[in-house]
């Protein structure tokens, strides 16, 4: 049986100059049916994603995001709930009812009352009107933090708390962290009274080393320095063990979305209450909160021995560090010449800055890119946002090129040239 999403459309502001409104009628707009949406799916009971699932949810999400930006369009509204998961493994960008288009022009001013509040950069929530790219990937940086956390991290109650909980974070910004920060439309209403540190290493120390790296640089205050979705699908946290699986290895769910979510914690608080009416001595179930990621192997969460068991438990590791194998004997981890899946790379260029930095001098490319404008581990790049997807798809912009290719089939390359935006304001 095939299933699908049908979305009604009014018609009548189309057909409003046709015979007065003869013609009214609807669109019926029919998409292909997905099983889930991450918020749906994270908050099932006894959810744990495990890391190699969370780097293939990650870098759909670039991969999706990357080429909206190149092809000059601001999404502004990813959340959990935006992003559709089918029982493949595919996720896809829902939602476009916010995006907009963008060009070169820095003069153009766009609205601040975009993204939904505990996704929202603190450019927007500062009052700014002239932003780019980089107000979708702070949004995709707490999305991250929030798979590996199990929790989202900034659940601001309104916007002068959810910038308070921003700067706890991300520490007070200045004009030396922050150029013009200080002229922005609301920065002396809404600047907290005292200065705060930047902590965010601190607060997400339990992180792995390379998946913390790429937080930071995705919760960059200054959106001029904030990462691109090309330069992040570039960042090693992709390229290191455990790598991204294939997304058809995942496992199949039952459906989930977010409205079931929501109905869910509604009867859990009903119950509460009618348990609490009742004065019953008995404690009602607390609400289900998520669970942290499960953690690889030498470093597993592991369940409670049981009491025969002679053998005593194992003590878990750090959580998210992954070490690689010590000492002499035994077969190396990778083939000569590569890592695992990737193939070997030995010119590899630096990491960029952000939007803002300078053009980066040529370097060994990864291949033909799949469309014009080369991307990350592709070919040459004309811009920050000209490059092919890190994941191989098949659609309308061409099929996926050679490059150091997707994680899990064994390819070679080496990375791309990095060049970036401009200025974003």
């Amino acid at each position: 049986m095939v299933r699908c999403l049908v979305l009604p459309f009014d018609l009548s502001c189309c057909c409003s100059i046709v015979d007065g409104n003869k013609y009214k009628g609807s669109i019926y707009m029919v998409f292909e049916y997905m099983d889930h949406d991450l918020t749906g799916l994270a908050d099932k009971p006894g959810m744990r994603f495990t890391i190699p699932q969370i780097k293939c949810y990650m870098k759909q999400l670039l991969t999706g995001l990357h080429y909206c930006h190149i092809n000059q369009v601001l999404h502004r509204d990813i959340k959990g709930s935006n992003l559709l998961i089918d029982n493949e493994g595919n996720l896809k960008l829902a939602d476009f009812g916010l995006a907009r288009s963008f060009s070169s022009d820095h003069n153009a001013n766009l609205t601040n009352r975009v993204i939904t509040l505990w996704y929202r950069p603190p450019e927007l929530l500062l009052g700014s009107t002239k932003y780019g790219p980089a107000v979708d990937m702070w949004s995709v940086g707490c999305i991250f933090a929030e798979l590996l956390n199990g929790k989202p991290i900034l659940p601001g109650k309104n916007e002068p708390d959810q910038l308070t909980k921003i700067f706890e974070l991300c520490g007070t910004p200045d004009e030396l962290i922050w150029p013009g920060v200080t002229k922005m439309p609301w920065y002396n209403n809404l600047k907290p009274p005292r200065q705060l540190k930047r902590h965010v290493k601190d607060a997400f120390k339990h992180f792995d080393f390379h998946a913390l790296d790429l937080l930071e640089r995705m919760l960059t205050l200054d959106p001029s320095k904030r990462i691109s979705a090309n330069e992040a699908l570039d960042s090693e946290y992709f390229w290191t063990d455990p790598l991204p699986c294939d997304p058809k290895s995942l496992p199949k769910y039952e459906a989930s979305h977010e409205y079931q979510t929501k109905k869910r914690r509604q009867q859990q608080r009903q119950a509460d209450d009618a348990a609490a009416k009742r004065q019953k001595t008995h404690h009602s179930q607390p609400p289900h909160a998520r669970l942290p990621p499960i953690q690889q192997s030498g470093h597993q969460i592991r369940p409670a021995q049981p009491t025969n068991n002679p053998h005593p438990p194992m003590a878990s590791g750090s959580n998210h560090h992954y070490g690689k194998p010590r000492g002499p004997g035994g077969p190396n981890r990778y083939p000569p010449g590569g890592n695992q899946g990737g193939g070997g790379y030995p010119n590899r260029g630096g990491q960029g800055g952000g939007y803002g930095s300078g053009p980066y001098p040529p370097q060994q490319g990864r291949g033909p890119p799949p469309y014009p404008g080369g991307g990350p581990r592709g070919g040459g790049s004309s811009g920050g946002y000209g490059g092919a997807p890190n994941f191989p798809q098949a659609g309308p912009y061409g099929p996926g090129g050679p490059g150091r290719g997707p994680n899990y089939p064994p390819q070679a390359g080496s990375r791309n040239q990095q060049q970036q935006y401009g200025n974003w304001q």
